[in-house]
């Protein structure tokens, strides 16, 4: 398996294709920031649910429960902004609302990651890692 350069813009990937594809489930290697972006999405209400598995390697990997409201998946655009090789801050002064407060923004802040309107509420920056509608 070749090495990664952007592991969480391919978790991204895989979510985004397996509800392209209609899937149940998606996996993706294990990492911390991937548990903790998956974090956020299962409290914001984008995906069901996410668990840590071991395959029979000994490699830790996360199998994704995806979300589907009436047959369409609960993520329309899932995108990352800020990439290895361009990285993106803000401050909390110059963090907009994203499609006007549907969508959210998942940052990395000092105090851990989290959604936008949680970065707002601790009025804490960060990177803006990815933008979920």
């Amino acid at each position: 398996m070749a090495a990664l350069s952007d592991p969480l813009g391919d978790m991204l990937t895989r979510i985004r294709n397996g509800q392209t594809a209609g899937k149940a489930v998606v996996r993706s290697p294990a990492s911390k920031l991937r548990s903790r972006v998956l974090d956020v999405l299962q409290a914001e209400g984008y995906i069901r649910g996410w668990k840590q598995v071991d395959d029979d390697a000994g490699h830790a990997s996360i199998e994704i429960e995806l979300k589907y409201h009436e047959g369409l998946p609960v993520i329309q655009s899932i995108d990352r902004i800020s990439r290895p090789g361009r990285r993106v801050y803000s401050a909390i002064k110059d963090l907009r609302q994203f499609r006007n407060g549907l969508g959210i923004q998942i940052l990395s802040t000092p105090r851990g990651v989290m959604s936008d309107a949680s970065a707002r509420a601790a009025n804490v920056g960060g990177e803006v890692l990815c933008r979920v509608f």
